[in-house]
Formats: C-alpha cells, structure tokens, sequence
C-alpha cells in the first residue's frame, strides 16, 4: 500500500501524464521539412490567425476564470485550482504575444461570440452547483479540444508561436489528468450527470470546429484532422476515467447525432 497522501498521488500522475506526452508532443512537431508552411506575411494569413489567435486568448481567459469558480465548488482544492488558474494566464500572455509578433490584431468581438454558448453553459451548471458539469466543459472538453488544435498547429506555425505553443501543450495535459482523475474518483456518484452533460455539450464543439473549419484552413490546418485528433483525446480521456467501451461510443455519437 502506497503511503503518499491523495494530493501527492495526484500530483505524480499528472507529472507521469506530462512526462508520457513530451515525447509525442515533439514526435509530432520534428518533420517540418515534409510540410509545406502556409506565408505568414500575407493579408489572408493575418486576417483568418485574428480570428484563430483571439480563440486561444480569450480561451485561456477563460479557462483561467472557469479554475476560478470551480474552487468555490471545490474548496478543499483551492491550491491546485488556483495554480491552473495562474498558468491560463500565462497561455493567454504568450498567445497575446504571438498577435503581436506577426502584427496582427486579435477579434476578440469574434472570440467572445465563438465560446458564448459553452461559456452559458458552464455558468448555468456553477450556479446550480454541479460540479461534474463544470469539469466536463472545462477540464475534459475546452482541454482536449485546445490540445488536439495545439498539436496540430505546432507542425505549421511561425517559429516564434511554434515554440510559445509547444510549451502551452505540455500544461495543458496537467489540465486535463486534474479534471480526469476528479471524475474517476467519483465515477460512482457521477456517472449520469457527466453522461447528460456530454449530450449537451461535445455537439458544441462539433459546431465550433465546423465554425472556425475555413480560418483553420488558411493556417494549413486541416478541419478533418482537427476533429480526429480531439475524438481521440476525449475518448482516451474518458477511458481513463473508467467508462467502457459501450459507454464512449455512446458518449461520442452526441458529436454527430
């Protein structure tokens, strides 16, 4: 039997999850010579990255004030929850800094309108105190859907957002393992409400790939490969947590029904 404390053994499985990532996070980004690079000079370049850069700022904005509120759900994870908090808003610095490098103006009018529904959402589930709701919109879905863009994005940014991005995906799995290991441990007492909250909301972020498919394009990345890469986290992911195969394929099919 294991004499660390429940907080350590959390703390060594998200830096076992983030150790196992490193490698397929460079694996992933190493072959840049067989990619032909989108020219980060031209309008449509900075046009269509104004609307993909002010998704990922204003999604780490509110990643960080979503950590915020489940501490008030959560107290007894308070100094966790506040660490996750503060490395959101160190993502949406280096984020800011990638608009700037390229000169390009974030459209943040657009952002705000783009998470509107997932953000509804979440504050519906906080008001009314459900927890695993907020988890599953914050730390399994918003995560793996920024993940699995990262990744994908990493093997066709600029130099100066390639190497900001690769170190925001190594954090962003410590994210997802926290909100991972909460709802496996409560699997038991949990189960249907995660399920009813899968129903609601992983159509949303079907939609919102389907809404940023055309920007994503210009930036050399590819809708269909978007989509892959976020199913096969979210599935991992609720693997993990302890749901059966039966269960997932269920869960999934809510992302084209």
């Amino acid at each position: 039997m294991s004499n660390l404390t429940h907080s350590e053994l959390k703390i060594t499985n998200m830096q076992t999850i983030e150790s196992n990532k490193k490698n397929t996070i460079i694996e992933n980004s190493i072959d840049e010579n067989s990619i032909d690079l989108p020219d980060f000079t031209s309008d449509s370049y900075k046009d269509a990255y104004s609307r993909i850069n002010a998704i990922v700022i204003e999604g780490e904005q509110e990643a960080h004030d979503n950590y915020v509120s489940l501490a008030t759900l959560i107290p007894n994870e308070l100094e966790e929850l506040t660490k996750l908090a503060k490395m959101e808003l160190k993502h949406k610095r280096g984020f800011t800094a990638c608009g700037r490098n390229l000169g390009v103006q974030a459209d943040m009018i657009f952002a705000k309108e783009f998470f509107s529904n997932l953000h509804g959402n979440f504050q519906t589930a906080l008001k009314d105190g459900k927890t695993t709701t907020c988890l599953l919109i914050q730390a399994i879905l918003i995560e793996a859907f920024a993940i699995s863009a990262y990744h994908v994005y990493i093997r066709v940014a600029d130099p100066f957002a390639k190497k900001i991005t690769q170190g925001v995906v190594k954090d962003e799995y410590l994210h997802l393992n926290y909100g991972q290991e909460w709802l496996k441990e409560n699997l038991a007492t949990c189960k249907e409400e995660l399920m009813e909250a899968n129903k609601v909301n992983l159509p949303l972020i079907k939609k919102m790939l389907d809404q940023v498919a055309e920007d994503a394009s210009v930036l050399a990345m590819d809708k269909e490969e978007l989509m892959e890469e976020f199913m096969i986290a979210y599935q991992d992911t609720l693997l993990e947590i302890g749901l059966d195969n039966r269960e997932i394929a269920r869960m999934a099919m809510a992302a084209i029904v």
